[in-house]
């Protein structure tokens, strides 16, 4: 594949408040150029896609998955996000447990999902750092976008659950709140001996790679993102974070449709979902598509996520669909997944949206991806054609 590449004559929608029809030019993994017209800009040797009749996109991303540390096909051999060992584990990190060859990944890129934030799981109060990605590529090191994303905390059933029948704490909510809140205080208190250590060598702390991380929290380097489904966990993780003055995401906000109006007032961001499930358990008794777009009608910034495998990845488009059909504002349900969830990762700046400098992750799509036999016909990543070509291989 040549160097440069243009796509033609599509409609382009820039997901920065732009909708056109014209041209995009790909130099290397960025986009260059793009305009109702590029003709005179495009080099001789620049390879052409021409996408009329098409709708133009900034690759989809769904901003909370397991894709690549909780592998499908297998089951003990690839379940890699929940180390039950201990209910503070800070010190985890997801990019350790990720198999860029996990079968996820062809999924998504194929069905025009582009990046991820792959995070531990919920059996934690607190579960280790989460990785922002990219769906393609053999190394995990050469697809990262930002690593580390935000530290993964955990409310609700699932914490209590795998502590309570080991008979340790956390068996209650009370137990969870208890331990994050220590947790915090050791970081806080870490952070003192380490400024002190700065001019007085003999009070520099022994390094713990834990207290580095929630350091990196108290700082306000990286957000908590908070597992939260019920309306009560989700103000209890609103109340610490407040306590200590830290960024905080709400993952799931199953019942935050019950507290709409007081999630805006606060001003923490929300990552819905996953919607395509069954109720599961007590926590997800509430669930409704209905939820995202009440969130974003309330004026919170709302991600849309499949948690895959819990929904499988490629299916991020339906779930943005079901949504607008439950009523949330289309626009608002095509920005949850693409540039809201850049924003909510920090890194806007190179994901999200088509504009001149960001990366060329970029999808050509037959329809509108909300219509049912929408298909994403080409899906550029890093300025690669990953799609068609990768229609070769057995789905199976």
């Amino acid at each position: 594949m040549k160097k440069k590449l243009c796509i033609k004559n599509g409609l382009i929608k820039t997901m920065a408040g732009q909708e056109f029809k014209g041209d995009i030019l790909i130099d290397g993994a960025k986009i260059a150029a793009l305009g109702e017209s590029l003709a005179g800009d495009v080099p001789e040797d620049t390879e052409i896609i021409d996408a009329e009749g098409c709708l133009v996109l900034p690759g989809m991303i769904d901003a909370h998955c397991h894709v690549g540390i909780g592998e499908e096909i297998y089951r003990w051999e690839g379940e890699d996000f929940n180390e039950m060992t201990d209910p503070v584990t800070p010190d985890m990190r997801a990019i350790d447990g990720i198999n860029p060859e996990d079968e996820g990944f062809r999924d998504a890129r194929l069905g025009g999902v582009t990046a991820v934030f792959t995070v531990p799981g919920s059996a934690n109060v607190v579960g280790g750092t989460g990785v922002a990605m990219k769906t393609a590529g053999n190394i995990v090191d050469q697809m990262v976008v930002r690593d580390p994303a935000g530290l993964k905390v955990a409310f609700g059933e699932n914490p209590k659950m795998v502590y309570g029948e080991q008979k340790k704490m956390p068996m209650t909510r009370m137990g969870t709140a208890a331990l994050l809140r220590q947790t915090l205080v050791d970081a806080q208190t870490y952070k003192d001996k380490l400024e002190q250590g700065k001019t007085d060598s003999d009070k520099l702390p022994e390094r713990d790679l834990g207290l580095e991380v929630l350091v990196k929290v108290i700082n306000r380097e990286i957000p908590l993102r908070a597992h939260a489904h019920r309306a009560d966990d989700i103000m209890t993780a609103i109340r610490i974070a407040r306590e200590f003055e830290v960024d905080l995401v709400i993952e799931h906000c199953t019942e935050g449709h019950k507290i709409a109006e007081e999630l805006a007032k606060q001003g923490y961001p929300a990552v819905v979902g996953p919607l395509l499930t069954n109720r599961a358990k007590v926590e997800l008794k509430d669930k409704s598509f209905k939820t995202p777009g009440i969130l974003a009608e309330a004026g919170v910034k709302v991600a849309i996520m499949t948690d895959h495998s819990v929904t499988p990845i490629e299916q991020l488009p339906l779930c943005a669909a079901l949504a607008w059909k439950a009523g949330m504002d289309k626009e608002d349900a095509l920005r949850a997944v693409t540039i809201h969830p850049a924003e909510i990762l920090g890194v806007a700046d190179r994901l999200g949206s088509l504009e001149v400098g960001k990366d060329a992750d970029i999808v050509i799509w037959s329809d509108h991806p909300f219509t049912i036999t929408a298909e994403p016909l080409y899906v550029i990543i890093n300025g690669k054609l990953v799609k068609p070509e990768a229609k070769e291989e057995t789905v199976n």
